[in-house]
């Protein structure tokens, strides 16, 4: 226990946890452990909305038994029903964005709370809705929770509980024993796991890697008496650290043996890629495997083609590369966009039923259904047919009240069924049909005049050249919002012509691009173009 307890209050733990996580379980759980050992003990949840599947609080309070003799003072305490703010003695939060929210609402402090958190990510609704990268920074979430706890420990619990086929609760109930926050043995702190009698197995490997990391947490930190070095408490990874560990990884490869990194089919154009500039092979190879999948090796011989233009005209082709490296990334987004086939064509994929399987835990011989809730429209469908025939029922009335009437309620296909499977496997085989498609025809052109732009500016001025590669991250969804993408992107190209006289083009074409990220109306971007003007 902390040195300052004295027994003269509760202890006080909140967790914060999201649907379907056990974080009522957990409290539970909890509070069995303290009523056991003769403990008062209290909890109550505030479930909310706040993101993702909405984040419940549970609240619990433990009051050691009484030292007092009968008849002298209360027998029973008067207990809290919600946390207050700077007085939270624990906090457990099942995902790094609770963690951070612990701290904004003064429920973690570095005067008292030990903080257990998960450093995975559920990314919330707004960082999903974000038209750019709207995701929070996971390191900035970590230093958060660093600085505004006095005990953190951090780790990927979801792993842990995923590797124990357990729940993320169970590895947390663990870290929480492991933690010494509270005055229990372990063998106390797994009684209730044993007594619930579900996953009894799971739940205690689970409890015992929670647990193991912890304590290990703990045996790193920094002495009382030494200086506190944040950098000293041990954190894994983050998902963008791995990411580019692996792209350095692949980069170093790419740069001596770019075949090895790619299948038997493509190693003729892997060789190719050693003509270009080294910084960005890692990424071209990255492309011409996608574009390969997505259509065939002429697609991906095309992507090499384009590619090469940029490395032509790249002034730091034998440095950095950086204009031929956001060519690479854009131009295989872009030439890989999502139309049905596709859709199609990633539903069936057995990599994707057999981690179905994987997540929903069947066993062998177990049969499981995988449904799809689809709903096309009229531009999904007509963007699939021949260019000359999907451009006429495109504005045919007739068609589109005949589109309406069959998929206005949406569509339900069982993948996991003979029908649905044939069915999407049949708009998946329509792949060699794609390059006569309209949407095919109209993207293309479309790739050709944006690239057009860009390499007319690159002799002159390789950043603002590089800025309009990037102006491609508009263009995506569907629907409204593929639309609104649409004329968002035509108008940076527009404004890429009028602004390249003007000082410091590129910056300002950088403005444009956040601008148009900012929100899917245009409203933002209609102002940044009157300022600009």
């Amino acid at each position: 226990m902390p040195s300052w307890y004295e027994g003269r209050r509760p202890i006080t733990l909140a967790i914060l946890a999201m649907g379907g996580e056990g974080g009522g379980v957990l409290a539970d759980w909890i509070v069995e452990v303290a009523e056991r050992a003769d403990y008062h003990a209290q909890t109550t949840s505030v479930p909310g909305v706040a993101q993702r599947t909405g984040a419940t609080v549970y609240y619990v309070e433990l009051f050691p038994p009484s030292p007092h003799a009968a008849g002298e003072g209360r027998s029973e305490p008067v207990l809290s029903v919600f946390p207050t703010p700077g007085e939270v003695d624990i906090v457990v939060a099942s995902e790094l964005m609770e963690a951070g929210r612990a701290v904004q609402r003064g429920f973690s402090t570095p005067d008292r709370t030990t903080l257990i958190s998960s450093t995975h990510r559920v990314y919330s609704i707004h960082e999903r809705m974000a038209l750019g990268d709207g995701r929070v920074d996971s390191d900035a979430l970590l230093d958060t929770a660093r600085r505004g706890a006095a005990t953190l420990i951090a780790a990927d619990f979801m792993v842990i509980a995923e590797e124990a086929r357990s729940v993320i609760s169970a590895a947390l109930f663990g870290a929480l024993a492991g933690s010494g926050a509270l005055p229990f043995t372990r063998e106390q702190f797994e009684q209730p796991i044993r007594d619930f009698g579900k996953g009894v197995e799971q739940s205690l490997r689970a409890f015992a890697g929670g647990f193991d990391t912890a304590q290990q947490t703990l045996d790193a930190r920094p002495s009382a008496s030494a200086p506190v070095d944040l950098q000293l408490i041990p954190r894994p990874l983050s998902a963008e650290e791995k990411k580019q560990r692996e792209e350095k990884r692949r980069n170093d490869i790419a740069a001596t043996d770019p075949g090895s990194l790619v299948g038997p089919k493509l190693r003729p154009l892997a060789e190719d890629v050693k003509a270009l500039p080294a910084a960005a092979r890692s990424m071209i190879l990255h492309g011409l495997v996608r574009t390969a999948v997505y259509q065939n090796l002429d697609y991906a011989r095309l992507y090499l083609d384009r590619v090469g233009k940029f490395a032509v005209a790249d002034p730091e082709a034998d440095g950095a590369a950086r204009l031929t490296v956001e060519a690479a990334r854009h131009l295989a987004l872009w030439m890989c966009y999502q139309d049905t086939i596709q859709v199609a064509q990633q539903k069936i994929r057995q990599h994707r039923m057999a981690r179905i399987r994987e997540e929903a835990r069947a066993q062998p011989g177990q049969l499981i259904q995988v449904r799809e809730y689809l709903h096309p429209q009229i531009d999904e469908i007509t963007d699939t047919l021949p260019a000359g025939l999907g451009g006429a029922l495109r504005h045919s009335k007739a068609f589109g009240r005949i589109v309406r009437a069959m998929t206005h309620k949406g569509m339900t296909v069982n993948t996991s069924s003979i029908t649905g499977y044939t069915a999407l496997t049949v708009m998946a085989r329509a792949r060699p049909l794609r390059p006569r498609s309209l949407r095919f025809v109209r993207e293309q052109a479309a790739i050709e005049q944006w690239m057009g732009i860009a390499l007319a500016a690159a002799p002159g001025d390789a950043d603002l050249a590089r800025e309009i590669v990037e102006c491609q991250r508009v263009l995506k969804g569907y629907g409204a919002t593929y639309e609104h993408g649409n004329d968002s992107f035509d108008k940076l190209m527009t404004a890429a012509h009028e602004i390249a006289c003007h000082p410091e083009p590129a910056a300002r074409l950088a403005r444009l691009r956040e601008a148009a990220l900012a929100d899917e109306d245009g409203h933002t971007l209609a102002a940044a173009l009157g300022r600009s003007a």
